[in-house]
């Protein structure tokens, strides 16, 4: 049965988590999924069987031209595609909803959010979008190649987006999604700062679709070595051995703290701290890309579309020598969010009877006793 990391005890870091342990925790973003399953069988592309979706987050009530948000990015493995960096890179602005999905979805997606901001607009705004949209490969139990992820199902991801509790594992773009050998998919987790450090909320979400089973990491405990593929047996599809380390995982990590473009960046370099403390290496087949913004400031940044900008404008921003607390958020959400990605999902079966196997909790459980890092209360 699915279960949360801290519903079983498990409590990764110091840190308090925020009311739903999820990204929504941020005020103003909210997430929606659409998952597609159907079908069963030998493969047959363009047909099934299909396991995939779209996941959509959203950190603009309204239209994102009109209050673009501060964003930064990091690379710490490219073998894989987050969509609109060189407008990232250049500008620092989040313009776009963001979506994850699979890796030949990617344009689909990309074209369907352009079309929800071109509906927002007026049609001499002169609309224009350049969408952020990360990927995974989830071949092994989907088809893939089939182009099963329509327009319809970003904008039915779209309207479902809501705050509030966020569900993980085989939903929306994590649906088919394999991470060290178990069954995996979406995860998240929060982080609600105490006053003394600014009271800031940091979240974040993910699609793990990585790592080595023998390098899986929990509370310091190897639990990847102590669970051989004749305990849990590793996906096999018919046209290679499953090769463990390839995929990839894109992390987006959000937060209220008044944050500048750079600072964002450096804030989406920290979650690759989280998922090395969880065993991801970013292995040469491994598309890790982490993709952070700041809800701050919403309404004072001038947007893209406005032909009258002023010639100058007000910001709050942190002072960078209290950016060590928004760090150590980002981190232990990140290794908190992995194994809530696992913990989540449920085996599945795929395209030509390939099954994931879920990692088992009570498994997971006697592995964490045996090296003493068992059950304990938040925080210590």
């Amino acid at each position: 049965m699915p279960v949360r990391a801290r519903e079983i005890g498990i409590n990764i870091g110091r840190g308090k988590p925020g009311k739903h342990n999820a990204i929504t925790d941020v005020p103003g973003v909210k997430v929606g999924h659409v998952t597609l399953i159907e079908g069963k069988g030998k493969l047959v592309v363009g047909k099934g069987p299909v396991r995939t979706g779209v996941t959509m987050i959203l950190g603009h009530p309204g239209h994102p031209f009109d209050e673009p948000l501060y964003a930064g990015a990091h690379w710490f493995n490219g073998n894989g595609e987050l969509t609109g960096m060189a407008w990232i890179q250049e500008f620092g602005l989040l313009t776009s909803p963001i979506a994850l999905t699979n890796s030949s979805s990617v344009g689909v997606v990309r074209d369907a959010i352009g079309s929800i901001e071109a509906s927002m607009l007026l049609p001499e705004q002169n609309p224009w979008s350049l969408p952020v949209v990360g990927e995974t490969w989830d071949a092994a139990l989907n088809d893939m190649a089939g182009g099963h992820v329509k327009p319809e199902h970003v904008w039915e991801a779209f309207r479902k987006a809501k705050d509030g509790p966020v569900a993980e594992g085989n939903v929306g773009g994590g649906t088919a999604q394999i991470a060290f050998g178990f069954k995996s998919g979406i995860g998240t987790a929060s982080r609600k700062l105490p006053d003394s450090d600014g009271g800031w909320t940091v979240g974040v979400l993910l699609q793990a679709n990585h790592g080595r089973r023998d390098n899986l990491t929990v509370l310091g405990a190897p639990v990847g070595e102590e669970i051989p593929a004749t305990a849990v047996p590793f996906p096999q599809p018919p046209e290679a051995t499953y090769r463990p380390g390839a995929g990839s995982i894109p992390i987006i990590v959000a937060t209220d703290a008044p944050l500048l473009p750079h600072q964002c960046q450096r804030l989406a370099r920290r979650a690759g701290i989280g998922m090395l403390r969880s065993g991801g290496l970013a292995e040469n087949d491994s598309g890790d890309l982490f993709f952070a913004f700041s809800t701050a400031n919403r309404g004072k940044i001038p947007g893209p579309n406005i032909v009258h900008s002023p010639l100058k404008h007000d910001l709050t921003v942190l002072t960078d020598a209290f950016l060590d607390p928004i760090f150590e958020a980002a981190a232990e959400a990140t290794e908190e969010a992995i194994l809530n990605s696992l913990l989540m999902a449920e085996t599945m079966t795929g395209r030509d009877n390939v099954t994931a196997h879920a990692l088992p909790p009570a498994l997971l459980l006697k592995i964490l006793a045996k090296y003493k890092r068992g059950p304990r209360p938040a925080g210590s």
